[in-house]
């Protein structure tokens, strides 16, 4: 398993679960010096990130693009994929499509989380997942193309009631027409809305993709209650060897967040002894 940490450079997004912010020059010259593997990245569009530049930043930093969110398209535009509008459908479609060519060029994954939506203003569940369901067999096929899984991310009952818990999103999964759907299962969600953290990993088995490292307050692992010990272990027993992304609060501020998160990843992890 891999570590990596959260820069955001959106604005509107002040506040929110990222470790790093606005600077992507100074956001992975501090995970490198930490020790970081990755950076995941949260852009206001694919079109505001400068492509020679990240190459240039990853390439001196040694570190690679763990994933690539695309959760601005709901943020600052409030679109989302289960709308009732289709022309905000489309647009939305369209937003996370130009994100996934985007991560590709890095030879990273793009996440949808928030643009899958809430479920709405008169429309039925099943139209609503049928919109779903088209967008990601769709989508999931453009990120194909770049020989990566589209990541989908179940969020808490308070941000969406689309999907909340792994077991349910699983299976909706294996409904679509494609097997290249992934699961982000995100430790703070989770807490929330899983009875047992470690089971519902393993039952979700070879559909987990991604996994953002959290406790159980959305702050680095070790502020929070969540019990790491065996989710770290129900992990193993998946083999899972993707990457553990730290998208949490920046508290008591970013520095002491991403320490804390890497102390936590050579302890749970890495499996370094204490100092």
């Amino acid at each position: 398993m891999k570590s990596a940490i959260t820069i955001s450079l959106v604005a509107q997004a002040q506040g929110g679960p990222f470790v790093f912010w606005d600077n992507l020059a100074a956001g992975c010259e501090r995970a490198a010096a930490l020790g970081f593997d990755a950076v995941e990245i949260f852009a206001p569009s694919a079109d505001s990130i400068d492509r020679k530049s990240l190459h240039h930043l990853l390439d001196r930093h040694n570190l690679e693009v763990a994933a690539m969110g695309s959760g601005a398209g709901w943020l600052i535009h409030r679109w989302d994929l289960c709308q009732a509008s289709e022309e905000i459908r489309q647009k939305s479609r369209k937003f996370i499509a130009q994100i996934i060519d985007l991560a590709g060029e890095f030879s990273s994954p793009a996440i949808i989380g928030s643009m899958q939506g809430r479920i709405e203003g008169g429309v039925s569940r099943q139209q609503a997942l049928e919109w779903l369901r088209e967008a990601l067999n769709d989508l999931s096929a453009r990120a194909a193309n770049h020989g990566q899984p589209l990541l989908f991310e179940p969020l808490n009952r308070y941000e969406t009631n689309a999907f909340n818990r792994l077991g349910d999103t699983a299976a909706f999964i294996h409904t679509l027409d494609t097997q290249n759907v992934k699961i982000l299962a995100d430790l703070f969600h989770m807490n929330i809305e899983e009875t047992s953290i470690p089971d519902a990993l393993r039952a979700a088995g070879k559909t987990i993709g991604h996994v953002h490292f959290a406790d159980s307050n959305r702050q680095a692992v070790g502020y929070g209650h969540t019990a790491m010990e065996p989710v770290v272990e129900a992990l193993r027993q998946l083999a899972y060897t993707g990457y553990l992304s730290a998208e949490i609060l920046p508290q008591p501020d970013s520095e002491a967040a991403a320490k804390q998160t890497m102390k936590a990843y050579r302890r749970f992890v890495a499996q370094e002894p204490a100092n």
